[in-house]
């Protein structure tokens, strides 16, 4: 992955690209899907690249191409490194905007692995760090740091695992994205699991490293064709 030239900027709205701190810190989401190449960008992170929405195409050379030139080989290479492992990753760096002024983020990536361990799509958020530490001696700011990223890797370990448990429920019923989910949420609602619970049972099962839990397998026994009950 590596950077390309910056695309011709358009500042967003002053309202848009900075939000007042009382807010609390402005945080867009991406996701790039990698078989296809194509990623999809939400209007908090265009303006946090200081892009009007729909100015440029999403794309990881665009994501690369905002962030400045001393951190971009470190932040490629975390992507690069996400895309090829699966791995996790968290990295602060600035954003360089139109003006010149720089913008400190923490770019988090949390890779979707399907059951063969092939990386699928990159998903992640990027946080806006301006103005959202108080002062605070290193060790407290780097606790606080920490905390953020831990919450920011759960939550997003959630959807992956969900995302995984969706798929594999869309081939062994030959159904489509929302009854997969409206499945995910039938069991858990049955079984007083947590949806994040039953995604990663099935996830597990599919992947031959562990059994599928009796009250999800009676379930899933029920609701899957005779012909395609293999979980």
């Amino acid at each position: 992955m590596s950077a390309t030239t910056a695309p011709s900027r358009q500042h967003a709205a002053a309202g848009q690209a900075r939000r007042p701190a009382a807010c609390g810190p402005a945080a867009g989401r991406f996701r790039g899907d990698l078989a296809t190449d194509q990623w999809w960008w939400s209007p908090e992170l265009h303006a946090l690249l200081g892009l009007a929405t729909g100015s440029v195409r999403p794309s990881v050379e665009g994501l690369l191409s905002a962030v400045h030139p001393d951190d971009r080989p470190a932040v490629g290479a975390a992507l690069a490194t996400a895309s090829r492992t699966g791995a996790p990753s968290a990295r602060e760096h600035r954003v360089l905007l139109a003006d010149g002024s720089a913008r400190p983020v923490l770019l988090v990536c949390e890779p979707e692995v399907d059951p063969d361990g092939t990386v699928t799509a990159l998903t992640g958020l990027v946080l806006d760090l301006t103005g959202s530490r108080p002062a605070a001696d290193d060790d407290e700011q780097l606790r606080h740091l920490e905390t953020e990223v831990e919450q920011l890797r759960s939550a997003m370990a959630s959807r992956a695992s969900i995302e995984q448990a969706k798929g594999i429920l869309m081939l062994l019923m030959g159904c489509g994205d929302q009854v997969a989910f409206d499945l995910l949420a039938h069991i858990s609602s049955h079984t007083h699991r947590k949806v994040r619970e039953v995604a990663v049972a099935i996830v597990e099962s599919a992947s031959g490293r562990s059994q599928l839990p009796d009250d999800v397998r009676e379930i899933l026994h029920d609701a899957c064709p005779p012909a395609r009950s293999t979980v």
